[in-house]
């Protein structure tokens, strides 16, 4: 019997494979083909323009000389781009390109739409206006979105800092593992974390890297993450103990944020309450009521 069983699954599988040999002999004879003989891949409109030279940061950039700027707010410039993680040389280029180019697709845009002709002066006043700030509203939602980030992942990156710590690796090391173990996870802070690990590796001193860490995210409890780092550092306590009782400090927060959002949803409802389901209970509720009112005052008037 059981060679019986063993006899059937073999012929199973080889009708099976012989099937399947059949069916997909066409799509394996063209994949063997293809890697064989490979042929060069059809380069397209977007990769045929950026193999000469063409990009469009590379167009923005042609404007940044329009807009007259003082060193003063290039700098400022420059600080908010890295905390929305843009650290390229042509960032400001194009930020500033854009401040320029923008106000232009708007006041074209208004032009071809028509819009223009309802009110000239003001339509294209505010196209103008309207595009010279869009860039830096921009730029200020990333910069929020990625301290948000941050300020999320920091309780996870200091558990596996702690873990590391307490492995027997140095905080230095500690820092450059955990830059890699959690880059998918947490991409921003693991990201400033290797800027700290190069600049670490370039010859400054630990505060000082971690105090430029502290600078560029802008972050409040990164800064007291940095401050108890140094003041550990100077007085030689545990590191791991600190970031452990950091930690903790920051979840604890984490969950009076949660819980005072809970307590502030009954005060923002009043005013769609107010607004939008009391007018609508209220109709359904008296409606009716004031209707008979209706009918009965129609009659006893008529009667009269």
């Amino acid at each position: 019997m059981g060679f019986a069983i063993f006899t059937f699954c073999v012929v199973f599988l080889l009708i099976a494979s012989g099937g399947l040999l059949l069916f997909y002999r066409e799509a394996m004879i063209q994949r063997i083909s293809e890697v064989i003989n490979p042929h060069p891949k059809q380069k397209t409109l977007l990769s045929s323009l950026q193999e000469s030279g063409f990009s469009i940061g590379g167009v923005v950039e042609h404007f940044e000389n329009v807009l007259p700027k003082s060193q003063a707010e290039v700098s400022v410039a420059l600080q908010r781009l890295i905390r929305a993680g843009y650290r390229n040389e042509s960032a400001v280029k194009i930020f500033y390109g854009s401040k320029v180019l923008v106000p232009l697709l708007l006041c074209a845009l208004a032009l071809v739409t028509g819009l223009g002709d309802l009110s000239p002066f003001f339509v294209y006043a505010c196209a103008l206006g309207i595009g010279f700030l869009v860039p830096d509203f921009w730029l200020g939602r990333q910069i929020k979105k990625r301290q948000k980030q941050i300020r999320r992942g920091l309780p996870d990156v200091l558990d596996l800092l702690i873990i590391c710590i307490e492995a027997g690796l140095s905080l230095d090391q500690a820092t450059a593992r955990t830059a890699v173990e959690l880059r998918k996870a947490q991409p921003a802070l693991c990201d400033e974390l290797n800027v700290v690990v190069l600049e670490q590796r370039a010859g400054r001193p630990r505060d000082e890297t971690w105090k430029h860490l502290a600078e560029r995210t802008g972050v409040d409890s990164v800064r007291n993450l940095v401050s108890m780092l140094v003041q550990s550092e100077q007085f030689g306590t545990s590191i791991a103990k600190t970031l452990r009782v950091h930690s903790d400090t920051l979840r604890t927060q984490r969950v009076q944020q949660v819980e005072e959002m809970a307590a502030k949803t009954s005060v923002k409802l009043v005013f769609p309450l107010v607004l939008f389901i009391f007018p609508a209970l209220f109709l359904v509720t008296l409606g009716p009521a004031v209707i008979l009112m209706m009918e009965q005052f129609k009659t006893s008037f008529g009667a009269k």
